[in-house]
């Protein structure tokens, strides 16, 4: 979205020189993306562009390699996406190929062809290496210091392990969901025959990664790829899931079950129908759903989390971390409120001042609330996201920065977290706080933290009402029955005090059960001559 009007306050825009249009291509066995990012090295980043494209490169492969008519959909499709790409005006393309490709015995004649014909270089990449991406890619999301991340793609598997907050090790498996339909399912709907053998391969395969189940208990197991998203969208669509973003989706062993329950007994017509899966995958679904069940299964885990970011996102990230000694932000939180800030051209001096007004307020009122860092890390985020909206207008701009919180989502962030601070924003102006459109997500200890940190919030901004920082800080006191807030400034705050008795007050006293009392260090006028 643009705005005719700069509310950039000095922050770079994207028309800067520094800003650069990456391009990621990933050609996979049963899926081929382009993604297309717009970033300021080490400054923002934001998704501009998604194009996909099922090539099916693992049908008709043998041990000569890739099939002609895969080969062909292949080539069609790269020679689209760099025509897509030279006709938006990409500064830099990184293509990679992962399983279909690499197992290929034709591989490197493929590789030569596509540079030759296409005009790209593309790069296969081994295993572990793809294992390495699509972790640095789910680091920059999750900000998993212990733990695993499962990748269940077409062709393969990748399992790899997070120590110390960086990639350990990883293994791929030839378990994706494309190869292993295409080896053991035969029947519409399958056969118990057909199940029982695709398991047994399954179990064959993990138990070739000795790592793999030791703990006693689960570890932190982050799941991504296209057939772990589509199961975590069933899943969604069942609980009437409230956010646009998948992102830190909780997906458990019993809803795994319950959809291979369904996979199994419904022919492929009747699966293109289910809510959630892209009609395109409900051929192979199951087999990825087997996958991810005995994986789950193996490692005690009763539940994952959801990662959007995956392969793509770790090549892209590779190259935008590059100046620093790993290329994972050591704050994926703090680094997700700014870019998204950044993306929507916060006004910084004004949000700033706003976050520290309310960081006042919640310390000195913290005898009366309760709360904590958890609780001031939310109000903060809100602090300098809450006029996001302004860029799409000014009218109802508190619910458009509700609605753009909830739908970029924030990495590092859970669902919970997210839900929070989008009605932090959306109430930091007016209206009386309510949860119901997130009650899936929400309970009601979580309603009287939204209302006293919407009516720290909101005072917070009406104290910064004429975007000047006018009012220096705030000190607070109260007893019984009265809150006494007195604003320290070099001159009278006219306006603020004005905003803040009609806008803030109502909110601040059902919050916190105490008659408001407003005052201000500097005087409304000149003190009258004496004689």
């Amino acid at each position: 979205m643009t705005s005719s009007v700069d509310l950039s306050e000095n922050a770079p825009t994207t028309k800067d020189p520094q800003s650069y249009r990456i391009a990621v291509i990933d050609l996979g066995s049963n899926t081929a993306r382009l993604v297309v990012i717009n970033a300021i090295p080490g400054y923002s980043y934001r998704l501009e562009d998604v194009v996909r494209e099922v090539v099916r490169l693992r049908q008709g492969m043998t041990k000569k390699g890739l099939g002609e008519e895969a080969l062909a959909r292949g080539l069609s499709t790269l020679r689209l996406f760099k025509r897509f790409c030279d006709s938006t005006r990409v500064d830099t393309i990184l293509a990679v190929a992962t399983s279909a490709v690499r197992e290929a015995a034709n591989r490197q004649e493929f590789v030569e062809q596509v540079q030759r014909e296409v005009g790209l270089s593309l790069r296969v990449l081994d295993g572990e290496r793809e294992a390495y991406y699509g972790t640095i890619g789910v680091l920059n999301e999750v900000g998993l210091l212990e733990g695993f991340v499962l990748d269940i793609g077409g062709g393969s598997v990748q399992v790899s392990e997070v120590r110390e907050g960086q990639f350990h090790k990883g293994q791929s498996l030839t378990l994706g969901a494309l190869a292993l339909t295409e080896r053991f399912v035969h029947s519409d709907p399958i056969k118990n025959a057909e199940l029982e053998a695709a398991r047994a391969e399954i179990e064959r395969q993990l138990d070739t990664v000795p790592w793999l189940g030791k703990a006693k208990e689960c570890e932190p197991l982050i799941g991504m790829g296209g057939t772990i998203r589509n199961l975590a969208r069933i899943e969604g669509e069942r609980q009437g899931y409230p956010l646009n973003t998948l992102h830190g989706f909780t997906l458990s062993r019993a809803a795994v079950e319950e959809s291979i329950g369904i996979f199994r007994e419904l022919p492929l017509a009747e699966r293109q129908k289910i809510r959630g899966l892209r009609s395109d995958r409900a051929d192979i679904i199951l087999a990825g759903a087997l996958v991810l069940a005995a994986i789950m299964d193996r490692m005690a885990c009763e539940e994952l989390t959801i990662s959007v970011n995956g392969l793509r996102e770790g090549v892209f990230f590779e190259r935008f971390w590059q100046h620093l000694p790993y290329p994972v932000i050591p704050d994926v939180r703090r680094f997700s409120v700014l870019n998204l800030a950044r993306n929507y051209r916060y006004q910084k001096l004004h949000s700033n001042h706003v976050r520290f007004l309310a960081g006042r307020l919640f310390e000195q009122l913290a005898s009366l609330h309760g709360y904590g860092p958890a609780e001031r890390e939310l109000l903060d985020a809100a602090a300098l996201l809450h006029d996001l909206g302004r860029i799409i207008s000014y009218g109802s701009h508190h619910r458009h920065s509700q609605t753009l919180i909830e739908h970029n989502g924030l990495p590092g962030f859970s669902p919970r977290e997210i839900a929070l601070i989008a009605l932090l924003a959306r109430y930091h102006r007016k209206g009386d706080p309510d949860i119901a459109d997130y009650d899936l997500l929400l309970n009601d200890d979580d309603l009287v933290l939204l209302t006293r940190l919407s009516a720290i919030l909101r005072l917070a901004e009406s104290l910064e009402r004429g975007r000047n920082v006018a009012v220096d800080d705030v000190i607070v006191t109260w007893g019984d029955d009265y809150l006494r807030l007195t604003l320290i400034t070099d001159e009278y705050p006219a306006v603020e005090l004005w905003q803040t008795e009609r806008n803030s007050v109502p909110l601040v006293e059902a919050a916190f059960k105490r008659h408001v009392q407003l005052d201000s260090v500097v005087a409304p006028s000149k003190w009258p001559q004496g004689e």
